[in-house]
């Protein structure tokens, strides 16, 4: 046991030397992620195609449902539950099930009819903020226009425009940036930790040293933990590099915590570090490593949540996702940064990196075997 360790940690000191002392290595690690966190930290935007939100009617009126249709009938809004009570709100909220709520107080249709300013709150999910900073605005459109057809309808020409109030959760002044650079904490690392780990051995292959590894006394499960740690422990001085932007530059304030941060990036890197070893196994030279890693990586970010919400992709789509290993570390990280979420919130994202990591790091372990045999 003592010497395989030591053989492992003979390894990964060589393969991160090898990454240290190349010029452009050491440029590519430190650099891109701060140059990408703060261009998208200002930059990047979402659209909007479809919110699903949750009502609550105390006013029970027909006024009020009058409302409800026309939010209904907009095209984007889909109603997914019709609340009971204001205390139905947080769960709705809290498990992505609504964007938002839209909540309609008694009286609503007698301050309509008295003259007076009848208002509508809504409750957001500030986690997406370009969602629930569009949403608003069209609630507003639809507030102005329900109120004009009320007039004409009933003949009440006093009445005044009803006000749409929004409160705004986990981001109350809905700020893109809070929303965007806790996803790089893993869209970042993600990218340079699997093009790092497709690389490993096809570096080998090109520098002709692959052949060596044949007469070491190393075992395939040892070059593949030796070859791992090394990118992994890369990917997590970036994400500490963004994270420290996130709080030192953008103030973002951290609500969650930083063990179970860590922990969640130690698990999402294992599972991108198996894939990039799987790549890097079946490669030849690292032209191929490269290509094999962008065609991979691609898809991933784009299907990932980081820019298009996951809730607007099609439904045989978002079950895809869910082999997704940066789709699940971006939920998480959005959840501990913004939400404090525990672990036990973040049950079901961990065991999905474990089952992707336990699946892909011992494929590529057997692709290793395979070409040592």
């Amino acid at each position: 046991m003592r010497e395989s360790l030591y053989r492992i940690f003979a390894l990964f000191r060589k393969e991160l030397l090898a990454i240290l002392k190349d010029p452009r290595s050491r440029v590519s690690v430190f650099l891109p992620p701060i140059l990408q966190c703060l261009i998208f930290g200002y930059a990047a935007s979402y659209d909007l195609n479809h919110v699903p939100y949750a009502v609550l009617d105390r006013d029970h009126s027909g006024a009020s449902r009058a409302l409800i249709a026309a939010i209904d009938g907009n095209g984007v809004f889909e109603r997914v539950a019709t609340l009971r009570s204001a205390a139905d709100i947080p769960a709705e909220i809290a498990e992505k099930r609504a964007a938002l709520a839209v909540v309609i107080d008694k009286d609503f249709e007698r301050q309509l009819r008295a003259g007076e300013t009848a208002r509508v709150q809504v409750v957001s999910d500030g986690r997406n903020t370009n969602t629930a900073g569009t949403a608003q605005g069209y609630l507003n459109a639809i507030a102005a226009d329900f109120t004009q057809k009320w007039r004409n309808e009933n003949g009440y020409d006093g009445a005044q425009p009803v006000q749409v109030i929004t409160r705004a959760w986990y981001n109350p002044n809905f700020e893109t940036r809070w929303n965007m650079i806790p996803s790089l904490i893993g869209s970042i690392t993600m990218m340079m930790t699997m093009i790092l780990a497709a690389m490993s051995v096809a570096r080998e292959r090109e520098a002709g040293t692959f052949e060596q590894l044949l007469v070491t006394p190393f075992r395939p499960y040892e070059i593949m933990i030796g070859k791992a740690l090394p990118s992994m422990l890369i990917g997590l001085v970036q994400a500490t590099l963004v994270l420290l932007v996130a709080q030192l530059w953008f103030r973002i304030p951290f609500a969650g915590s930083y063990l179970v941060l860590y922990l969640s990036l130690i698990e999402f890197l294992a599972a991108s570090v198996g894939i990039g070893l799987f790549i890097s196994s079946i490669a030849k030279n690292m032209q191929q490593a490269m290509i094999g890693s962008l065609i991979v990586i691609m898809p991933f970010m784009m299907m990932s949540g980081l820019t298009t919400p996951v809730m607007n992709m099609p439904a045989a789509l978002q079950y895809l996702t869910l082999l997704n290993p940066l789709r699940h570390a971006i939920s998480m990280t959005r959840q501990i940064y913004l939400e404090a979420a525990g672990v036990a919130q973040l049950l079901p994202e961990m065991l999905a990196l474990l089952v992707i990591a336990a699946v892909t790091l011992p494929i590529a372990a057997w692709m290793f075997r395979h070409r040592l045999a």
